[in-house]
């Protein structure tokens, strides 16, 4: 297993951001995983979803916004955030020595790669993983997701059935309406991927995601 910390710049104005890229050795592909709206590329949830991903072959590159690089404050604007995603994709592929490259992430990062995308591709982008695609904020609607219509890569969502910002009703719909998209709901999940011991089944969450993407990154 081998884990860099790296450094890239984000945007001239915002200045570097730090990056995590972890290599089981084995992996098949490379997956760019930014992370949620309030936290950052260190936070437990990243480092469980990346050790699964690990295991099951993926190599990771994980990265912070310029607003999580600081700590504290708000968050940076969309311009920044989609400078970052596609800034990281960059890096990314400078380390990745040819892996099949793909990008997402959990709830926020997940919607700025596809917005990215939609605005323009990025070179060399295989597809898109939504860890827990955030439909809505509030009043549950289908705004967030015109967007997708516009990206021209395969994309996966993995979603929790209990994921209050993404109501299945909703999404279930959109998934279908997409030429290239994959739906994959986590029973008794959560937008957090937290479970009730009802689960279906005993494979731990995170390696359920992990293999999940992995599964479909490789097929």
């Amino acid at each position: 297993m081998e884990t860099k910390e790296l450094k890239f710049t984000a945007t001239v104005e915002k200045g570097e951001v730090s990056a995590l890229f972890a290599d089981p050795g084995d992996a098949k592909a490379l997956l760019v995983l930014g992370h949620g709206s309030g936290t950052n590329m260190r936070h437990s949830f990243m480092q469980e979803l990346s050790d699964a991903l690990n295991g099951a072959g993926i190599a990771t590159f994980r990265f912070n916004y310029p607003y999580s690089e600081k700590g504290g404050g708000g968050m940076d604007g969309e311009k920044v955030r989609l400078a970052t995603v596609r800034a990281a994709v960059e890096t990314a592929a400078e380390h990745g020595d040819g892996l099949p490259l793909f990008a997402g992430g959990h709830s926020m990062s997940g919607r700025m790669f596809s917005m990215a995308c939609a605005n323009a591709p990025i070179e060399g982008l295989r597809g898109i993983v939504f860890v827990a695609f955030p439909l809505h904020a509030g009043k549950p609607n289908t705004e967030r997701a015109e967007h997708l219509k516009d990206v021209d890569v395969p994309m996966l969502f993995l979603s929790g059935q209990r994921d209050r910002m993404a109501d299945l009703a909703l999404l279930e719909p959109v998934v279908e309406a997409l030429e290239n998209a994959t739906l994959h709901v986590v029973d008794t999940a959560d937008h957090g991927f937290k479970v009730l011991k009802r689960r279906n089944t005993d494979e731990p969450v995170m390696e359920e995601l992990a293999r999940v993407a992995a599964e479909w990154m490789v097929k």
